[in-house]
């Protein structure tokens, strides 16, 4: 994939999706959303990536939006402001919905639409200095268009506090009220990261992808009849699935499933190349 504010590299089946406007700490920008989208669209259909990673090159994260895209939205008319909050909103459902687990490596800062993205991400790691602001209202703006994904992020009485001060708070702010979930010294953050996707790659992509429809479309609805009813009709269709079978038979006969012994091997191939070499 040719981009201009993205970097993306795949190898052992993770990708790397890396914003690299760096000179703007990976601020936004029309570009940048757009290519965000398209990246994390291919990459979801991609049968050889089975999770992605989302971090920022130089000292931060995401720092929100771009101030000159900034600057040229306020001379938007309303319908031209209305479409153009669509795409964003359009691209954070994307990552949020990708059938792959996406991680978000977070470092520096973390501010406005930049926690928009770490929230709209499966799991996040973040670095012990790490800074978090939704600071829209400082700009006599509010933080809308992340705000379904901050919410089920974060607990919602905190949300309330964040949103109406605009105050920033450390990764352990961030971890103590559920954004986050884990914290790590910044020499350390990418062996953690490392860690996650190391236990990935043990489970079955297929069950992995529903487990994700699971939460996304089971939190918050009541315990009823129709909820019983889907979630029997989910384990019911999942059982009579091909990674099911095996790994159930593979629990039974005391063997690895297949797609763990597949993922060994081409480690173990991998690293007889590099010895070679």
């Amino acid at each position: 994939m040719t981009t201009q504010t993205l970097e993306i590299s795949i190898a052992h089946h993770v990708a790397v999706v890396w914003m690299a406007r760096e000179k703007v700490r990976n601020a936004f920008n029309e570009t940048m959303i757009a290519e965000l989208a398209e990246t994390f669209r291919k990459l979801g259909a991609d049968a050889d990536v089975r999770a992605i990673v989302l971090a920022g090159r130089g000292p931060a994260f995401c720092a929100g939006a771009d101030l000159e895209w900034m600057r040229k939205v306020a001379g938007y008319s309303t319908d031209e402001n209305r479409a153009d909050a669509r795409r964003m909103a359009d691209m954070l459902r994307i990552v949020y919905e990708c059938p792959k687990p996406t991680v978000a490596r977070v470092h520096g800062d973390a501010y406005a639409g930049g926690m928009g993205l770490v929230a709209a991400c499966d799991i996040a790691i973040a670095a012990h200095s790490a800074s978090f602001c939704l600071s829209e209202t400082k700009l006599g703006l509010i933080p809308a268009v992340i705000s379904p994904y901050v919410l089920r992020a974060m607990h919602v009485n905190a949300a309330r506090r964040y949103f109406l001060s605009a105050e920033k708070f450390d990764a352990a702010e961030a971890y103590r009220i559920g954004f986050v979930h884990d914290i790590a010294p910044l020499e350390e953050l990418d062996a953690r990261v490392n860690e996650l996707l190391g236990r990935l790659m043990l489970t079955s992509g297929h069950a992995v992808q529903e487990a994700k429809r699971l939460v996304r479309e089971v939190a918050g609805r009541p315990i009823d009849d129709a909820l019983a009813a889907d979630t029997a009709e989910r384990i019911a269709a999942i059982r009579a699935s091909e990674d099911a079978r095996e790994g159930v038979r593979s629990f039974l006969e005391k063997r690895k499933p297949r797609w763990v012994a597949e993922f060994e091997a081409e480690q173990a191939a991998a690293a007889n190349e590099d010895e070679e070499m």
